[in-house]
């Protein structure tokens, strides 16, 4: 079936002046609106419109996104259906993913990725303390400005209200949600998480800004989601040979890396001040650990 392209139309006072993206689930246009300007749109897809679970997803997509106003999250205007359309018109965010940026300019310096790491806490504190647990925090769903060093958190397609009860999920048992990468432990198989599982997303985003690679290294997805369950994360300071970070900020992030949810910072402004002290902490001795113990032995002889 051709892709639908509606741009060109006006769909509930909103102009559609071009496509910009596409999803699994949806397509995104850059659009205009006479009273709050520049936005962008979503439209659930043609195929999809009448599958009643994927049309109520994407309309809680929609309720929960705007349940949450920070500055660090990209602004719900409007929802709801038009013209046989499901339809979502959010802000305009300038910039583009976070992904995109450092996969062009590399892993960033720890002072600047404390910095990112502050402004994600941040946004994702206030959606926690509107009882909205986001479950799918990665790169490709954080928009970043290089002009102004600003993220913006977007895409509650499978964000979980905390009080919702357990018959009105939309994910069956034993199935989990989110991106393999950075999906919490505890989500793979589909049990109700809390605001913890968004800390292990943060801090393996955290991890790749700081070293340009994951804590698991898996090559398939059977792989990674049995290293998820099994195995520890290779810690920040072997990830990449003779790049080294202050033990401080290692142990930040590898706690936030803890396969337990018990085990990691209670909430993920905890998460983002350890980090933070983290970054201004000595640098890790020479050779790690080890080698730093040999030293001391030595200077005792």
């Amino acid at each position: 079936m051709p892709t639908e392209n509606l741009a060109g139309r006006t769909i509930a006072g909103y102009r559609l002046l071009e496509r910009v993206g596409e999803g699994g689930t949806a397509e995104v246009y850059r659009a205009e609106h006479p009273e709050r300007g520049p936005c962008a749109f979503k439209v659930l897809r043609q195929r999809l419109r009448g599958d009643p679970t994927v049309v109520k997803r994407f309309l809680r997509e929609a309720g929960y996104g705007s349940r949450v106003r920070h500055p660090g999250v990209v602004r719900t205007y409007d929802y709801g259906e038009a013209d046989g359309l499901y339809y979502l018109a959010l802000e305009w965010a300038e910039g583009k993913s976070l992904a995109d940026y450092v996969h062009r300019a590399g892993r960033l310096a720890p002072e600047k990725a404390g910095r990112l790491v502050r402004q994600l806490a941040d946004a994702l504190a206030a959606a926690h303390q509107a009882g909205i647990i986001h479950r799918d925090l990665k790169p490709e769903n954080i928009v970043y400005d290089p002009a102004t060093e600003q993220v913006k958190l977007l895409d509650f397609g499978i964000a979980r209200d905390a009080e919702l009860p357990p018959e009105e999920r939309l994910t069956r048992t034993g199935f989990f949600v989110g991106t393999l990468k950075y999906v919490a432990p505890e989500a793979l198989s589909g049990a109700l998480v809390d605001g913890r599982a968004d800390i292990f997303s943060l801090a393996t985003i955290t991890y790749w800004l700081l070293t340009g690679r994951h804590p698991f290294t898996g090559k398939s997805p059977r792989e990674l989601f049995q290293q998820l369950l099994m195995e520890a994360p290779t810690p920040l300071n072997e990830a990449v040979p003779g790049l080294t970070f202050p033990a401080a900020l290692e142990q930040a992030v590898m706690q936030g890396l803890a396969r337990e949810p018990g085990q990691r910072q209670p909430t993920v402004t905890a998460f983002a001040d350890a980090v933070t002290a983290g970054i201004t902490a000595p640098p890790a001795p020479r050779g790690g650990l080890l080698a730093a113990l040999k030293r001391a032995v030595n200077r005792q002889r």
